[in-house]
């Protein structure tokens, strides 16, 4: 129940944040070259860690921060599922606009703020998939695998991750890639290889700023 409140409390803050952006002047392709956004980010994320760490009361099995069994296979699932997400975004994004939506990857590379670039990129591609991979394919994954089963975990949790975004437009895209995650951490029995996906994941979206 506390992990479900807490992923509640993000989604519906994330949609209010979303739409007071949306309805403000404010640019959010911007907001990357700010090192008070990376400085707000990684302060969110440590709170977002520490409750996930008071919901779990010390199991820290539940986190599933275990190596898997058989590296090699692992990365080679992870591959398989970055290629999934990658393909999805790419037949999606034409109709969906889900980048556009999200908005917050420059369009023009300002290389003046490359400092703040650089601190918001190891928020998003390093402090982001620690945390986030924690709390959806670590505890979340865990807490519904155990209540209702691995097909409901892999599917709910994929689906809670992707509303957390406070996005609409970018659903199916992010519930893609938190349903591949999910899955992979069900083969894998960690959540290393998702973690390893979900930072290159984000790390190619904030490389486009250099060929937009």
């Amino acid at each position: 129940m506390g992990w479900l409140v807490l992923v509640g409390a993000i989604s519906g803050l994330n949609y209010l944040a979303n739409y007071a952006v949306a309805t403000s002047s404010s640019d959010k392709a911007s907001v990357l070259y700010s090192y008070s956004n990376a400085v707000g980010g990684a302060v969110i994320y440590a709170i977002m860690l520490a409750i996930v760490l008071w919901i779990v009361h010390g199991r820290a099995d539940l986190l599933a921060l275990r190596q898997p069994e058989f590296w090699l296979k692992a990365i080679g699932l992870a591959v398989l599922v970055f290629a999934a997400a990658m393909i999805a975004n790419a037949l999606m994004d034409p109709f969906l606009h889900a980048g556009r939506e999200q908005g917050v990857v420059p369009k023009h590379w300002m290389p003046r703020h490359a400092g703040a670039y650089a601190a918001n990129w190891v928020v998003v591609a390093g402090v982001a998939p620690l945390v986030e991979e924690l709390t959806y394919r670590g505890a979340g994954f865990s807490l519904l695998s155990d209540a209702w089963g691995r097909t409901v975990a892999i599917f709910g949790v994929g689906i809670l991750f992707a509303l957390s975004h406070g996005l609409l437009q970018a659903l199916p895209e992010l519930a893609t890639l938190g349903c591949g995650l999910a899955w992979l951490r069900s083969r894998t029995k960690s959540v290393y290889p998702g973690m390893l996906v979900h930072s290159v994941f984000n790390s190619v979206a904030l490389a486009s700023v250099f060929w937009h």
